[in-house]
């Protein structure tokens, strides 16, 4: 009778221990990208956006955290200042039409005028 017991408690399915495993494997990424997100701040896009802030993913340049601020001027922006650790740098936003990249990195606050 015991023997019965451990048998139907402690049985797991083969379909079942690879769920489990996904599920703890998929709350560890989950996790991990919390943290990574937590400790590497994005960048703020000042002025008039619906969205300032932009999360930084490797490879972020100006242009693509314009484009996901998604920029709702009533007039096409006049300058773009760059500032990263307290030094800053005016841009012509026509050079961003001329395909220029110009890469961000974490903490980089962008002013569009």
């Amino acid at each position: 009778m015991l023997l019965l017991v451990l048998a139907v408690v402690g049985c797991t399915t083969k379909s079942r221990a690879r769920q489990d495993a996904q599920g703890a494997f998929l709350a560890g990424q989950n996790a991990a990208l919390r943290q990574q997100q937590a400790s590497s701040p994005g960048v703020t896009i000042l002025g008039a956006v619906q969205h300032a802030a932009v999360p930084w993913v490797a490879g972020l340049t100006l242009a693509q955290a314009v484009a996901t601020a998604d920029y709702i001027g009533l007039h096409e922006p006049r300058q773009i200042i760059l500032s990263r650790q307290g030094e800053s740098a005016a841009l012509d936003p026509k050079v961003l039409l001329n395909g220029v990249v110009v890469p961000l990195e974490p903490g980089d606050v962008v002013e569009i005028r």
